[in-house]
């Protein structure tokens, strides 16, 4: 049985909680979550203490000997990726491969910092949204797609990623500008492609789904509705990593996202202003 360490801000949070059970359940038994490090405990929930009890994960004192211990490696902090720097830096000097939770990083500088070092040390090392490998995106033609119109809960800061994240699986790398087109109730973002093509993303409130409109070149659509175990979907990807150390979210797209968010986010100050993004 390989062994898995998480390394997280606090631990009382949705991803440390559910991991775990899908990780074992996608591998048959044969990876399994086995210890943790919380840099803090909860201000809302549990302590960090009381969690790994609960869970029955053994908690140690340091991210060293998570690191020293653990055969792979996830960094969580899902709603802080201020911090994932801080608690990636040992993880991307092991050379074992290491999970990054989404959002990867604050800002395109961060995200390139972490590529760099995982790159100097041979750790093997990939970030995603879990919708990126919901089946109705995996599976959906990508040649030819004109315009993507992207909808889905949550605020512009931390959900962002998981309407960006299967635009440029589906579209590429190639986003070039941004322009805020958004209010503050219900943020939105037009993205510019580099040959012309558009994608929008759209902030519609809690009780809005995720979804999206493929428009192609050829004139017709594709309405995409992810309902498929999008979660562990990507669980049985993130497992298949570990095992060959080969990522599936290549560090470019992964780059994109963050940039995307991060002059999104400098975009929604000059509203109906195209922002051009760092090549």
């Amino acid at each position: 049985m390989k062994k898995i360490g998480f390394i997280d801000y606090y631990l009382d949070e949705w991803h440390a909680e559910k991991y775990p059970a899908w990780i074992e359940e996608a591998t048959n038994g044969k990876m399994k979550v086995m210890y943790a490090y919380g840099k803090k405990d909860s201000d809302k929930g549990l302590s960090n203490a009381a969690w790994c009890q609960k869970k029955g994960i053994e908690l140690l004192n340091s991210i060293e000997a998570v690191v020293d211990q653990s055969d792979y490696l996830i960094v969580l902090s899902p709603d802080n990726p201020e911090y994932h720097e801080e608690l990636s830096a040992l993880p991307l000097q092991s050379g074992k491969p290491t999970y990054i939770d989404k959002t990867f990083a604050p800002d395109r500088a961060t995200a390139l910092r972490l590529f760099e070092a995982a790159e100097r040390h041979g750790t093997p090392m990939f970030s995603s949204s879990a919708l990126r490998f919901a089946t109705e995106y995996a599976e959906a033609e990508r040649q030819g797609i004109a315009t993507i119109c992207s909808m889905g809960p949550g605020a512009f800061d931390n959900y962002s990623i998981h309407q960006i994240e299967p635009i440029i699986s589906l579209m590429g790398s190639e986003a070039r500008r941004v322009m805020y087109i958004g209010t503050p109730q219900s943020p939105a973002l037009l993205i510019g492609f580099a040959d012309g093509r558009q994608a929008t993303i759209h902030h519609l409130g809690r009780d809005c789904p995720f979804g999206m409109v493929l428009n192609y070149e050829a004139g017709h659509a594709k309405v995409l509705k992810p309902q498929s175990e999008f979660f562990k979907l990507f669980i049985k990807d993130m497992t298949a990593f570990f095992e060959s150390g080969q990522s599936p979210v290549p560090s470019s797209e992964t780059i994109a996202i963050i940039t995307i968010i991060e002059y999104g986010q400098k975009a929604a100050k000059t509203p109906y202003q195209w922002v051009e993004l760092p090549l």
